[in-house]
């Protein structure tokens, strides 16, 4: 008799699942890189600061003169997204990312070298139109490659070291001003984009797995922008960012007027301060990134907002009661920072998480959008004879947009979709 071959099933010989392919980057070296094109428009803007009441000396021109060259990066920086996010879609992040450095590089040496107000506003133009890849590029890199809680984990990573950059650069450009004079802080920004360029080409491969061109026909593009514009699911936490980070670069104009001319501190000094605002942002990143080996990331954005609301409140009543002091201006700009950082992870991931395939013009558009908000906050508080009564107001105003976009009407639509 002819022996049967046993029969294998299932519950005698269980088959392990295959597991997934590795990431082509890790999470560590993607934050690195993504912090670092990512820091690249607000260390520009947070060189820069410090040195604006000297050029206004130095041309002989007025503040409301100087404010024009940071309306100047705003509007290039907020604009070009949107064209450096579907050109990334279309042929690679690397090769549009390494681009618009080149175009930076050259506008920093313009600016370094600029004879008047008029060349100095062309050149920060054109440095805000170069950076706008950093923004742009990097969170597309990273929802190439990671999603969920992962991509909030590098989001937060980014977060925590973005805040280096920023916090230092105040104080260097009050020292480069104290020693070397306003150009000097144009070729510290020149030495950031040569290293920028190294780091971006060596340091990670492509993220985008299918290049299409067709991605730019001018109908597809409308197609795609339109689309986001009403997606709930992108456009609230887009707002959400934008009228809180946006914030930020509100204060980056307010705060040199209101902390050297209106309190008397140095250039020095001021960046100083300020490095109180970037410790409270990365220490919420730090609480974030404990927080979220327990919790969802989206259970802090509630969190960040209501400690956001309460130094909304907290400098609106400072600058409109108190007398003028370093502590009633700070304190509340810290905590502001400190919600930021809860708020962040999880928007980002949020506003990415269902437009894989146009990512790049997603992180684009939501650049713009948090661009655009420190822009109208920036252009209002200009509007101002006093920049102290504008902080007071400008940035409650931010708190309260930033609440009606949280808890509005469009909260359940946005939910239903994620």
């Amino acid at each position: 008799m002819q022996q049967q071959a046993p029969v294998t099933t299932s519950m005698s010989a269980p088959t392990s699942a295959p597991h997934p392919p590795p990431p082509i980057v890790s999470e560590r070296r993607l934050a690195i890189v993504g912090a670092a094109m990512v820091a690249l428009g607000p260390i520009s803007l947070a060189l820069y600061t410090p040195a604006m009441p000297e050029i206004a000396r130095a041309f002989g021109t007025t503040p409301a003169a100087v404010h024009l060259t940071l309306i100047a990066f705003f509007g290039g920086f907020a604009v070009a997204q949107l064209v450096c996010g579907p050109l990334s879609d279309a042929f690679g992040r690397k090769p549009v990312g390494l681009a618009f450095i080149c175009i930076y590089l050259v506008a920093s040496v313009g600016a370094a070298l600029a004879p008047g107000i008029d060349t100095l506003v062309a050149a920060r133009l054109l440095q805000g139109i170069g950076a706008a890849a950093g923004i742009a590029v990097a969170r597309a890199m990273v929802r190439d490659v990671f999603t969920g809680q992962a991509s909030a984990r590098i989001m937060n990573m980014i977060g925590i070291m973005l805040a280096v950059g920023p916090a230092v650069s105040p104080a260097l450009g009050g020292l480069a001003l104290h020693f070397a004079g306003w150009h000097s802080i144009f070729l510290i920004m020149v030495a950031y984009g040569l290293v920028l360029l190294v780091v971006l080409r060596t340091a990670v491969p492509e993220t985008l797995a299918a290049r299409d061109p067709a991605k730019l026909a001018p109908r597809t593009l409308l197609r795609t922008y339109g689309g986001l514009l009403v997606d709930p699911t992108f456009m609230r936490p887009s707002l959400l960012i934008g009228f809180t980070v946006g914030g930020l670069y509100a204060l980056a104009v307010m705060m040199p007027f209101v902390m050297i001319d209106g309190l008397g501190l140095s250039p020095f000094l001021y960046g100083l301060a300020m490095l109180c605002q970037t410790a409270s942002y990365a220490f919420g990143g730090i609480v974030a990134q404990r927080l979220m080996r327990r919790v969802p990331a989206d259970r802090l954005v509630p969190v960040g907002i209501a400690t956001a609301a309460a130094a909304g409140a907290a400098v609106a009543f400072d600058l409109h009661v108190l007398p003028l002091s370093v502590p009633a201006v700070i304190l509340p700009v810290m905590l502001w920072a400190f919600g930021i950082a809860l708020i962040i992870p999880a928007s980002q991931t949020a506003a990415l998480a269902n437009v894989p395939t146009v990512a790049g013009a997603a992180s684009a558009l939501m650049g713009f959008i948090q661009m655009a908000s420190g822009f109208l906050a920036a252009t209002a508080a200009s509007q101002f004879a006093d920049q102290v009564t504008a902080l007071g107001t400008v940035l409650p105003a931010m708190a309260v947009i930033a609440l009606l976009v949280y808890f509005g009407p469009g909260r359940r639509a946005a939910a239903a979709g994620r």
